[in-house]
């Protein structure tokens, strides 16, 4: 590519980018609450202007062709489905042989790699730059429209919050980049000799690297494990769930185009599809030139990649049964509005969403008093409803459900819990408001004993719920950390005025490999997880190996090469 551009060009990128970059690197020293971006799409800069041409931009890529100029194509392929209409988006899509994209890959790879550090972060932060400013709109409709999410959630947890993961992830690249010295001189003694040699130690990508973004937060995991690739000087071939293309064919493009203007080799990004009838998957982890591997998704094929994967490195988060204990509480009420709102954001279509809810057969205790199982559960079930029984304001909080599937497991789990326990909440199609043929579903809220494993012990993917009666409340946090350690679970959320139970229940949590959250309430999400301040998965169980984000997630993306050789008498002379 043109050294002329690139020495001219590309190092800008990070001056302009510095005070952002700088001001990230604080907030992840500190962890406290801080985002370059409008948290509310109406704060969006010319706010009314931007939507509209964000939708604009979206509405032309139905039923036409989506230009991606990259090698290899092969066929068109596009079969996505808007959760709204229900209806075909009509997009196609080049389809590439896989060889033909790793071949290009591999051989982009060399100036990027030896590109400085700081022109890479500054071409990458461009690249999130460019996303914000020109396509956020226009990706919020397409995640709409693919993954099923309301256009708040779209645009606050597959926008603005994925490109802050992505300046996060940067931030931790550079860190484990910068902490290995480039140079030494080195003496040593040996006998009467004293030996003195120039030590150099270069950086090397890995290699080419597959990152999988899954159907229901497409970008939320994908632009953080990217970012972690190209920052560490690899490739990365994009792999996106067949249902939802459109969100990361547009980020590619981006990306390429970026990279391009920088002097770089477009085809450091690329987009591998496939349809749900031929997957490509297994091909593309398996591939021998495959040397990283980022896979958010089911826990099924989550667990092949981590067994299948070698020589790869392979990061996963899967899913998991997340759970909730209700041991006492200063405000029942108010922990019943929390738990509801959470469970019914966006129809715990979310790897943070809690499913199992355990309480002591004899009650919660209040200041008033216990307050039995029974009406406990009964409480929470009429919180979801008061939630749900309006249109309109389901529509926001409940959106779509994604996938046909889940409708189908919500009709099984409803006869089988009416069996076996007892329904406290019925599921139903509600009408959106704005697309009346939209897959809906209020959700399912079930009661059941400890003797129903079989029905919660795995995590059931969307808005169903299980309150559990237990022995007592040492016995709930038992059963809780069982799920996390045999089944994974991403977060707990625990309720309790003993503080001694409380610190108990932290590091039982701990040791589990759960995030906990301790007597929260009020309007903030209780899954909410905060870019440079939550670390997102422990890697600690089956819920995924990878954490978003620490030093892990990218120091292994790279390797060290040094060579040394004598220096010459001459110069320790000098010296």
């Amino acid at each position: 590519m043109n050294a002329v551009l690139r020495s001219e060009a590309a190092p800008s990128l990070f001056d302009k980018h510095r005070a952002t970059f700088e001001r990230a690197v604080l907030a992840c020293r500190e962890r406290h609450a801080w985002s370059p971006y409008p948290e509310q799409p109406g704060k969006y800069p010319d706010a009314a202007q931007a939507q509209a041409a964000g939708l604009a931009a979206y509405q032309s890529h139905l039923g036409s062709r989506f230009a991606l100029d990259q090698p290899g194509t092969v066929a068109e392929i596009g079969e996505e489905l808007s959760p709204y209409t229900q209806a075909s988006l009509g997009v196609r899509y080049p389809q590439a042989d896989i060889d033909a994209l790793f071949d290009a890959a591999q051989a982009a790879m060399a100036p990027w790699a030896s590109a400085p550090v700081d022109e890479r972060i500054g071409v990458l932060m461009e690249a999130l730059d460019t996303l914000y400013r020109e396509y956020l709109f226009e990706i919020v409709h397409a995640v709409m429209h693919t993954a099923g999410q309301s256009f708040n959630m779209a645009y606050a947890g597959s926008g603005v919050n994925a490109l802050d993961r992505g300046i996060e992830v940067l931030v931790h690249a550079r860190q484990a980049m910068d902490a290995i010295a480039p140079r030494a001189r080195w003496e040593r003694a040996f006998g009467a000799t004293k030996i003195v040699l120039d030590k150099r130690y270069r950086l090397m990508p890995r290699g080419v690297a597959v990152c999988f973004s899954c159907a229901s937060f497409p970008t939320w995991n994908a632009w953080p494990s990217m970012l972690a690739s190209l920052a560490t000087g690899n490739a990365v071939i994009v792999k996106p769930h067949p249902a939802t293309v459109l969100p990361m064919a547009i980020t590619v493009r981006v990306f390429r185009a970026v990279l391009a203007a920088a002097g770089f080799d477009a085809n450091l990004v690329t987009l591998a599809l496939d349809t749900q009838a031929e997957p490509v998957g297994k091909q593309l982890v398996k591939h021998p030139k495959t040397a990283i591997v980022d896979f958010t998704g089911s826990v099924a094929f989550g667990q092949w990649v981590e067994r299948n994967a070698h020589p790869a490195l392979a990061f996963t988060e899967t899913a998991g049964c997340n759970t909730v204990v209700l041991d006492s509480v200063t405000d029942l009420d108010a922990v019943l509005r929390s738990l509801a709102t959470t469970l019914c954001m966006f129809s715990a279509q979310m790897c943070t969403s809690p499913q199992n809810i355990y309480l002591p057969r004899q009650g919660v205790r209040t200041p008033q008093g216990t307050v039995a199982f029974d009406e406990v559960a009964r409480r929470l079930a009429e919180a979801v409803q008061a939630l749900t029984g309006d249109a309109k304001k389901a529509s926001m909080i409940l959106a779509t459900l994604q996938s046909p599937r889940t409708l189908a497991m919500l009709d099984d789990m409803a006869g089988k819990g009416g069996q076996r326990g007892e329904v406290l909440l019925r599921h139903a199609p509600y009408v959106h408001p704005e697309f009346p043929e939209a897959r809906t579903s209020t959700p399912l809220m079930l009661k059941v004993g400890k003797g129903e494993r079989d029905l919660y012990g795995e995590e059931r993917f969307g808005p169903v719920s299980f309150v559990i009666a237990c022995d007592d409340a040492a016995d709930a946090l038992a059963q809780a950390t069982r799920d996390a350690k045999e089944f994974g679970g991403l977060t707990a959320f625990f309720y309790s005025t003993d503080g001694a139970f409380v610190e108990r229940a932290e590091l039982a949590f701990a040791r589990a490999g759960a995030q906990l959250t301790v007597n929260l309430t009020g309007p903030m999400p209780l899954n909410f997880a905060a870019a440079y301040s939550d670390y997102h998965v422990t890697g600690l169980n089956p819920a995924g190996n990878a954490s978003l984000t620490d030093l892990a997630f990218v120091a292994g993306r790279f390797r060290i090469s040094q060579s040394r050789q004598p220096v010459p008498a001459a110069e320790t002379t000098t010296a």
